[in-house]
């Protein structure tokens, strides 16, 4: 039996000093993307690179039971500015290690050692998943392509982000 399409409540935080969301080229890809597919955007937003400002807003979008993902782009590489991952470091319930490792791989086959530079992660925090994926949108196409749009989809087998957000949210388990 075909499974129905879940469509999750996503928040996407920009990490930039310098863009807005008219000029958001990243941000806006996450939004259209997801959209497009069936997903609610329940908010948008653009941060400066402060590690205080990232981490007040990714901890407001974490305690909202209205939001089950969070995508962030921007502030993920290796300069002085680049603190999204120490930003999320704290509020961090379980690392999912696989999602940097993947898409460290898929990134290679597209821009080759570059990727190394990348500090893409995710994790569960609470009950909300919270990605982060560097600012260019090449990278963001990627993430959203090979990884978060097919696991942000309930139909796709063996297992999917999605399916697993009753049992995260202690919820009746509705979604088979």
């Amino acid at each position: 039996m075909e499974r129905e399409f879940v469509p999750v409540n996503v928040a996407v935080l920009t990490v930039s000093d310098t863009r807005t969301l008219a000029t958001d080229t990243s941000g806006k890809l996450i939004v259209d993307r997801l959209t497009e597919v069936g997903h609610r955007i329940v908010a948008h937003e653009i941060v400066i690179d402060s590690e205080l400002a990232i981490r007040a807003q990714l901890a407001t979008w974490i305690a909202d039971a209205g939001v089950d993902v969070v995508i962030a782009t921007g502030g993920t590489g290796v300069t002085p500015r680049d603190v999204t991952p120490e930003a999320l470091a704290p509020l961090v319930t379980k690392p999912i290690l696989g999602f940097g490792e993947l898409f460290r791989w898929l990134s290679y086959e597209e821009i080759g050692a570059s990727t190394i530079q990348s500090r893409a992660e995710a994790a569960l925090c609470g009950s909300t998943y919270v990605f982060l994926l560097p600012g260019s949108t090449g990278a963001v196409r990627t993430g959203l392509e090979k990884i978060l749009i097919p696991q942000l989809d309930h139909r796709t087998r063996p297992c999917n982000f999605t399916m697993l957000l009753p049992r995260i949210k202690n919820e009746p388990t509705g979604r088979a």
